[in-house]
C-alpha cells in the first residue's frame, strides 16, 4: 500500500490553500478532486470578490479569518503577481430603516478589526457614483475583486514546487481509522487503489458531508446537514456605469444581488439565493424578473436588454432557508477523537477571502508549523 503524509480530498481553493501550506513542512501531500480539474464547483462559481469582513457575528470564525485572511491575501497576490483590485465597495441604503443597519453594520464592523469604513450622505453619493440611487453607504476601501482562477494555479504551483502532487478524476470511496492514520480506498478513473496517510483532509465543499460518511470509525453525530444554495449572475454588456461594488443591504441568508466587476471590467450582478435539492446550475426563465426588481432599487436606469444570463454557482451552506447565521465548522480530534482527521463543514463566503488564513489554522491543529 502506497503512504503519504497527508490526503486532501477536494481541490477548491481551499484545499489548495491548505496544500500549499502543509507541503512546506511535509514530504509527501497529495491531493484528489473527482473532477478533470481543479476548482471546478463553488471556487469557481463565485463572485470573486475579496471580502474586509463585515457582516459577520464578533469572535466568529468567519469574522476572524475574513479579516486575516484579507491582508494575507493582498500580501500574496502582490508576491506572486495575482490579477487583484482594492476596488472599494459600497453598502447602500434606500431609507432611514436601512440606514439604522449600516450604522449597526459599522459598529460590529469595528469589533471585527475592520475600521476603515466611512460614511457617506446622499448628495456625495451623486458625485461618486451619478447612476446609483441610495439615501447613504458605508464606503469598504479594503474590499477588492481577484482573479481566483490565478490565485488557485498560483497555490498549485506553490504546493507542487514543495513536491505535493494533484490528481485529478479522483474520488475518495472509504477511510478506515488506523492507529497511526486512515486505510484509504480511491477510485481514480475506474481504477481502485489504496493509499495509507497520517493525516486526512475533508475539502470537498458541496460533498462535504456525504464525503465524512464513508470515513469508517467517525460517530455520525458529528456530521452536519449541509444545504445546496444555487447562485445566479446576469452580466452586463457595455461599458460599467459603476467605479466600484455596489451592495444592497444583505437579505435571504445571502448578501444581496450586488454588483461587481470583474478584472477586465466586465460588470456582472449576483448572486441570488435559491436552494436546491440536487446539484444542477439551471437557469430559470423567470430570474430575470427578480434581478431586474432588486437591482433596479439602486440601479433605477438598468437597460433590461443589457441584463444577460452568465453563470450559476452552488454554496455549501450549513443555514437552512429560515436558519440564523452559522459559522464554519472546522472539526478536529479534539472534536470526534479520530487523530488526523480534518473535516471542514460549510465553507461558503467569505471562504476565498479566509484562505490562506483557514490553511493556517488547519497547519496549527496538526502540529505541523
Amino acid at each position: 500500500m502506497d503512504k503519504v503524509d497527508v490526503l486532501i480530498v477536494g481541490a477548491g481553493v481551499i484545499g489548495l490553500a491548505i496544500a500549499a501550506k502543509l507541503s512546506q513542512q511535509l514530504d509527501d501531500v497529495l491531493v484528489i478532486d473527482k473532477n478533470a480539474s481543479f476548482g471546478e464547483e463553488t471556487s469557481s462559481r463565485n463572485s470573486e470578490v475579496i471580502h474586509a469582513g463585515i457582516y459577520y457575528p464578533q469572535n466568529s470564525l468567519k469574522a476572524t479569518f475574513c479579516v486575516q485572511g484579507k491582508t494575507l491575501l493582498y500580501q500574496y497576490c502582490q508576491e506572486r503577481h495575482i490579477p487583484v483590485n482594492k476596488i472599494g465597495k459600497l453598502l447602500v441604503a434606500q431609507g432611514p430603516v436601512e440606514e439604522a443597519y449600516l450604522k449597526k453594520t459599522m459598529l460590529s464592523a469595528s469589533k471585527n478589526g475592520v475600521d476603515d469604513l466611512t460614511w457617506i450622505a446622499q448628495a456625495q453619493l451623486k458625485q461618486l457614483e451619478p447612476e446609483l440611487r441610495a439615501t447613504a453607504a458605508i464606503h469598504s476601501p479594503s474590499t477588492g475583486i481577484i482573479d481566483s482562477h490565478a490565485y488557485m494555479q498560483s497555490l498549485l504551483a506553490q504546493a507542487e514546487q514543495n513536491n505535493a502532487m494533484f490528481v485529478a478524476q479522483t474520488k475518495m470511496i472509504t477511510a478506515l481509522a488506523t492507529p497511526d492514520g486512515f486505510d484509504v480506498s480511491l477510485d481514480s478513473q475506474g481504477e481502485r487503489l489504496s493509499i495509507h496517510c497520517k493525516y486526512l483532509i475533508n475539502c470537498a465543499g458541496l460533498h462535504s458531508v456525504s464525503l465524512a460518511h464513508t470515513i469508517k470509525g467517525l460517530d455520525k453525530k458529528f456530521i452536519p446537514q449541509l444545504h445546496w444554495c444555487r447562485g445566479h449572475y446576469f452580466s452586463y454588456q457595455g461599458k460599467s456605469p459603476f467605479k466600484q461594488l455596489i451592495y444592497p443591504i444583505p437579505r435571504d441568508n445571502g448578501l444581496g444581488i450586488h454588483a461587481s466587476l470583474d478584472m477586465g471590467g466586465q460588470l456582472k450582478f449576483g448572486p441570488d439565493t435559491q436552494y436546491i435539492e440536487h446539484l444542477d446550475y439551471d437557469f430559470p426563465e423567470k430570474l430575470k424578473d427578480k434581478f431586474i426588481t432588486q437591482v433596479s432599487q439602486y440601479f433605477p436606469t438598468l437597460a433590461i436588454d443589457k441584463l444577460q444570463p452568465a453563470y450559476a454557482g452552488i454554496r455549501p451552506k450549513l443555514q437552512g432557508p429560515n436558519d440564523a447565521f452559522k459559522d464554519f465548522v472546522i472539526q478536529t480530534s479534539q472534536v470526534h477523537q479520530l487523530k488526523g482527521l480534518i473535516n471542514l463543514f460549510g465553507i461558503d463566503s467569505p471562504g476565498l477571502t479566509s484562505s490562506l488564513a483557514i490553511a493556517d489554522y488547519v497547519a496549527e491543529r496538526l502540529k505541523v508549523v
